[in-house]
């Protein structure tokens, strides 16, 4: 059989997909259970692979849940390193591409269950909640705080402290993010994310821009 046989074959087609599979898996049961209550063995089943398997790529749930992370959300840090690199506009803009695009990749997907459940259990697991700090958080805080910085040195955002400005502009987003995990489909208040973004940042905006000479 030629290469390009064995490749396409279906056998070897589901041993490529296996990881891909069993991190889907991993995403939602975490995401729906919480990180204590999964076991890797709902997860195989989740995924239509033995324990065995699993353990092929994986060697413990928390390494598991630290290649969640790292599948899930740091394809979207990247991106965004990328845009602040090669952007051209208006740092307001600027700014309101990065929270919107952590908001399209990260708060509309099943990746948004990460951050409640790292709220959740964090005491209990500090080790996953430091790999979470280092990949995520901290990156993630990077990229708001390059975009003040630029903002300022090209005078279209006034000097502010920018480690708590950083803050100041993530948290609501977080709180949005969980609202949205805990009480928004038992109080029947889910709302539409959009018009509490565009909110957020007009108000963000209007409190760092530049004032026009009088």
């Amino acid at each position: 059989m030629s290469s390009a046989s064995k490749t396409s074959s279906p056998r070897h087609r589901r041993k490529e997909a296996r990881p891909g599979e069993l991190l889907a898996a991993a995403l939602d049961l975490f995401v729906e259970k919480g990180f204590a209550a999964t076991r890797l063995e709902d997860v195989a089943a989740r995924a239509g692979v033995s324990k065995g398997t699993l353990y092929l790529y994986f060697d413990s749930k928390v390494s598991l849940l630290k290649a969640v992370v790292e599948n899930g959300m740091v394809p979207v840090l990247d991106r965004g390193e990328d845009i602040i690199a090669n952007f051209n506009g208006s740092t307001a803009d600027l700014l309101c591409q990065i929270l919107l695009l952590w908001w399209s990749r990260v708060g509309e997907s099943k990746l948004s269950g990460l951050c409640k459940l790292m709220v959740a259990e964090a005491s209990n697991f500090p080790e996953i909640a430091t790999h979470f700090y280092n990949t995520v958080i901290v990156r993630g805080e990077a990229l708001v705080r390059r975009a003040l910085e630029i903002g300022i040195a090209r005078g279209e955002f006034r000097p502010v402290d920018v480690e708590v400005a950083t803050y100041s502009i993530f948290a609501p987003a977080l709180e949005l993010n969980l609202w949205r995990h805990s009480f928004a489909d038992s109080c029947g208040q889910r709302g539409d994310p959009e018009p509490y973004l565009r909110t957020h940042l007009d108000i963000v905006l209007n409190g760092l821009l530049a004032k026009a000479p009088a």
